[in-house]
């Protein structure tokens, strides 16, 4: 997917301690759609990510929580190939992505990331938001771009909106093109960073809901968010990150409903009385 400032050519199982293997699927042995092998990442003397590893196999959702700065937001730019990790690998359908030589773009193509604040491009309608990657960077016809583009506004309740420009629209219909748009390319994976925390309160169901249909469908999401109870609803694996590691991973259930680590019921009871104040 395009988004501004890149350039556009013309399986669950019970919860583990720190640093334990990634959780695989029932039969143990298909390659992950996404995996992060031993990733450090630090910016100048800070570290962000420190040896984390995490699978990610087909049709599974696996969800990222922890406090802000806990390295969740930047475990998906890094998997996205926005940032350069400083250790570790980085694999898509088994390939090492983080090889020197490895065009950003070309990972890119297979994946797709839904940001915090909807990048869309605010000069663009909003159908071209959405043909522009499937047309310059897949090499897809215009008109089927374009009916694509329409298909898929109308399922998720933006129909009539293609020519509009995203400042007539409300932040959940803007963020709900910037699904659309990720998704119109059929990317491996779907990468949704905070998709929700620059939204009113009133506006985050709406966005959700079309998450939840994506699960329904079986797409493959690594999803960053602070929305507990959607977490239960969607995650194959929840994954709590503390100070750039995964300390605690497994069943949604596991780990939002009996926490094994200090970190991780100290996080989940600070979110609780943040909601309660």
């Amino acid at each position: 997917m395009s988004t501004p400032g890149e350039d556009v050519p013309a399986g669950p199982g019970s919860a583990t301690t720190p640093d334990g293997p990634p959780t695989r699927t029932a039969g143990g042995s298909s390659v992950p759609v996404i995996e992060l092998r031993g990733v450090t990442k630090a910016y100048g003397d800070t570290p962000v990510l420190r040896g984390v590893d995490l699978a990610v196999h087909e049709h599974r959702a696996v969800v990222l929580i922890g406090a802000s700065g806990s390295g969740k937001s930047t475990l998906l730019r890094c998997a996205d190939l926005l940032e350069e990790i400083d250790d570790g690998d980085v694999l898509v359908d088994g390939e090492v992505i983080t090889e020197p030589g490895v065009r950003p773009l070309a990972t890119r193509r297979r994946l797709g990331m839904v940001f915090q604040a909807f990048n869309l491009f605010p000069h663009l309608t909003v159908l071209e938001n959405v043909t522009l990657s499937p047309v310059r960077v897949h090499g897809v016809t215009k008109a089927e771009a374009r009916d694509r583009g329409r298909e898929l506004l109308a399922r998720f309740g933006l129909a009539g909106r293609e020519d509009e420009y995203p400042d007539r629209l409300s932040g959940g219909q803007q963020q709900r093109v910037a699904i659309v748009r990720a998704i119109a390319t059929r990317p491996r994976a779907l990468l949704l960073d905070e998709i929700t925390s620059a939204l009113d309160p009133l506006l985050v169901g709406e966005v959700l809901e079309v998450v939840r249909e994506l699960k329904r469908e079986g797409m493959t999401m690594v999803i960053t968010t602070h929305e507990m109870q959607f977490a239960r609803e969607v995650a194959d694996e929840v994954c709590f990150l503390h100070e750039g590691r995964i300390v605690e991973r497994g069943p949604a259930s596991a780990v939002l409903g009996a926490p094994q680590q200090d970190e991780t019921r100290r996080f989940l009871a600070r979110l609780l009385d943040a909601r309660q104040g």
